[in-house]
């Protein structure tokens, strides 16, 4: 962890957008109190110049996530209205405490663009209701305060979390929602339902995007990723499936791993040049950054929240990040009814038709990129946020709930070496080569 370097703490910001002065951590927004959630919540529209938050009800850290700090928050007005939540929940985009998590501070800039853009008419998600949202670029401070989601309540199901699907009881029916959700998105926007809207908010420029989740290592660096895999699997081999231990597997991902590291910048270019897998879509729709309700016919349905890094991507970025907590049983046995489901919702709300092989193949090579930019480190990660991993009897291990850092990462780092061994990611990268070397 030596590489984050400790934040300065700061106290305020300027927003860019109101140019008020942003509470930047939980002490400051408490400090400033109903004075600036009344400035706040005037200045984005939803309280009008004659009613004022009067009261601070709640003020109780949350404790999730992989980013800043975290609050519910609890309001009350002079005149209650029916379209003013009193239930909030406040996202800073800054965690002083943690260098670690503090670095990922920018990650915030894309939710509030999106919480303006979920206003429109035509917004096909359902999201929970902006009350204030604005962000100050020069240093990543930020601050988006929302309607919470009352999990447990009013129909809605309790809170799902994060890697482990283990225990629900219709995991794929979830799934298949977040999916339908993930392709109505896509679809609206390409079919320009979102327009101009969405193209100023979230321009998509080649050049920025290629540059993004870099692998960051060279030949020996990626031998040395390779080889900590191999020494962990080694030293805790209840923590992985037998297939993904075994030697010939290890010695195929350091080939193949190395020969997507020299062809980086040609598999970006595939993925990021194909316009009809280009759409508006969340980055990191996991379970747990969703919530569920049945409607009137007895269908489950999802609403999305967590918009973070929101923006025009591949669709397959999507769905590798809504998926990839799902358990091996869903990637083994489920895939290709959860691609074809978002190949016709995405049709069916005005996107074009998706070629089902070419989604496979998009899939395969965004989760391999993405796997060797940001999971190699996972053995390592998953021991310095939880020591007492090394004892767990096995990735469903009760301690794996004390750390949901370290269990994501354990269960996501399962995930992609199995699709990679299942699926040849090898081939994938050569089919590509192929295609654009001619």
């Amino acid at each position: 962890m030596d590489q984050f370097e400790q934040p300065v703490m700061t106290n305020y910001a300027i927003g860019d957008a109101t140019g008020l002065a942003l509470p930047a951590h939980a002490a400051a927004l408490r400090e400033a109190g109903v004075g600036f959630l009344t400035a706040a919540f005037r200045a984005f529209g939803v309280l009008g110049a004659d009613n004022s938050v009067t009261r601070i009800t709640r003020f109780e850290p949350c404790l999730v996530g992989s980013t800043g700090e975290k609050l519910f928050l609890s309001v009350a007005y002079a005149r209650e209205e029916p379209s003013l939540p009193c239930s909030l929940f406040v996202k800073f985009s800054r965690d002083f405490n943690d260098a670690f998590r503090d670095r990922r501070r920018w990650e915030l800039e894309a939710e509030i663009r999106l919480a303006q853009l979920s206003r429109l008419p035509a917004f096909p998600v359902a999201v929970p209701e902006a009350c204030f949202a604005d962000f100050h670029a020069a240093s990543g401070t930020g601050l988006l305060i929302t309607a919470r989601i009352g999990y447990g309540e009013g129909g809605i199901e309790k809170l799902h979390r994060k890697c482990m699907d283990h225990e629900l009881e219709a995991p794929l029916e979830h799934y298949r929602a977040i999916v339908k959700a993930l392709a109505r998105l896509g679809g609206t926007h390409k079919a320009g339902r979102l327009s101009p809207e969405a193209g100023m908010l979230f321009p998509f420029k080649l050049g920025e995007v290629m540059l993004e989740d870099p692998i960051g290592l060279d030949e020996a660096g990626m031998r040395a990723r390779v080889a900590q895999f191999a020494d962990f699997a080694t030293r805790y081999p209840q923590l992985l499936p037998s297939h993904l231990r075994a030697p010939g597997f290890v010695a195929r991902l350091e080939e193949e791993a190395l020969c997507f590291l020299r062809h980086e910048t040609a598999v970006k270019r595939y993925l990021h040049t194909q316009p009809d897998f280009i759409a508006l879509n969340h980055f990191n729709a996991h379970i747990d950054n969703a919530w569920f309700w049945r409607d009137a016919g007895g269908e489950l349905q999802c609403g999305l929240l967590d918009w973070q890094r929101a923006r025009q991507m591949n669709v397959a970025y999507a769905l590798w990040g809504g998926l990839c907590g799902a358990s091996l049983e869903i990637w083994d046995h489920h895939l290709d009814e959860l691609l074809e489901l978002f190949i016709a919702e995405y049709a069916a709300h005005g996107g074009p038709a998706l070629d089902k092989a070419e989604l496979v193949l998009n899939l395969n090579l965004y989760a391999a990129m993405i796997g060797l930019a940001g999971l190699m480190n996972a053995p390592y990660l998953v021991l310095y946020r939880l020591p007492e991993a090394a004892n767990a009897t096995g990735p469903l291990d009760p301690v794996f709930k004390k750390n949901e850092s370290a269990r994501s990462f354990m269960h996501i780092f399962t995930i992609f070496l199995n699709r990679w061994r299942t699926h040849d990611f090898g081939a994938s990268l050569q089919q590509v080569l192929a295609r654009t070397s001619t």
